[in-house]
């Protein structure tokens, strides 16, 4: 079975849940999919490349805390399952947290570290530190233990002192990092991920998702230029801690959706084993599916 732990969908908007991203919106008329790309889309590509199940990331192209789409993917599909966003600040946080998390098939929450807390999923910023002020919320991090919620991370490789401090301060809950924490092949794996190492300790229940890597390339297909990166991480976490995404339709300006899943064969030090761990066990053992 193959599982894409990370794809996004998202519906015609309406009165109720308008889109106001305008930077995202012009960034969805740059995919090669319709500019709407519902669950119905993403089943059809999913058929089309041998994918058996999805996780529906959130996409902020409504207000970025509404994650009524997503919500509803994970309550109608059995082969999707959905991570929200929530703002942690909120006061009404951990009740949002739990009401989410009363729906099968949601998982769990996706924080955007890398984001300004000011202009949230609109644009990247890695010197933003409000990460740091997240830990200091115990109220949302009790009922994120208390739901057994997935904690998601969109962090810079700069910001990685800020997600060490973060998972020290909660080492019982189980976190994802996102999009190799958006290094790039101009960066030495020994020296970008170094702060990781720490992670990598059996105390921890951290995965490192390689993911968006489309993206995280400065070369064509199989993306050859980053397979440093996966070698580095699976010899530090081991293929047990290593997640597999496309980021697909994200990365649909630049590959279609089986490139993003076929570079894996072209990376000569992957097992077979390997990469079946990396395109499903590694996920299900860590979110508990």
């Amino acid at each position: 079975m193959v599982l894409d732990t990370h794809t996004h969908a998202w519906t015609r908007p309406n009165r109720e849940h308008p889109w106001v991203n305008g930077p995202l919106v012009e960034t969805v008329d740059e995919f090669s999919v319709d500019t709407v790309y519902d669950a119905d889309a993403l089943h059809a590509d999913m058929d089309a490349i041998g994918v058996d199940e999805a996780v529906v990331v959130g996409y902020p192209i409504c207000e970025w805390t509404d994650n009524w789409y997503t919500v509803e993917c994970a309550a109608e599909y059995d082969d999707l399952y959905g991570i929200v966003m929530l703002d942690q600040f909120a006061d009404d946080a951990a009740d949002q947290l739990r009401s989410c998390m009363a729906t099968d098939g949601v998982l769990g929450f996706r924080l955007g570290a890398i984001c300004p807390y000011d202009r949230m999923w609109e644009t990247f910023d890695p010197s933003v530190t409000w990460l740091e002020d997240a830990i200091d919320e115990p109220e949302f991090w009790d009922a994120a233990r208390e739901t057994d919620a997935l904690v998601q991370l969109l962090a810079h490789h700069d910001q990685l002192d800020q997600v060490v401090d973060l998972i020290e301060t909660y080492p019982d809950l189980s976190y994802a990092l996102d999009h190799f924490c958006h290094a790039g092949p101009d960066t030495d794996p020994d020296e970008v991920f170094a702060p990781l190492e720490t992670l990598a300790a059996d105390e921890y229940d951290v995965a490192v998702k390689i993911s968006e890597i489309v993206h995280r390339s400065e070369e064509e297909f199989p993306y050859a230029d980053m397979h440093d990166h996966v070698r580095w991480l699976l010899e530090t976490f081991g293929r047990e801690r290593v997640v597999w995404g496309s980021d697909f339709p994200n990365v649909s300006d630049e590959a279609g959706y089986e490139e993003s899943l076929q570079w894996l064969e072209h990376v000569e030090f992957l097992s077979q084993k390997d990469r079946e761990w990396l395109t499903e066990r590694s996920f299900t053992d860590l979110a508990g599916i």
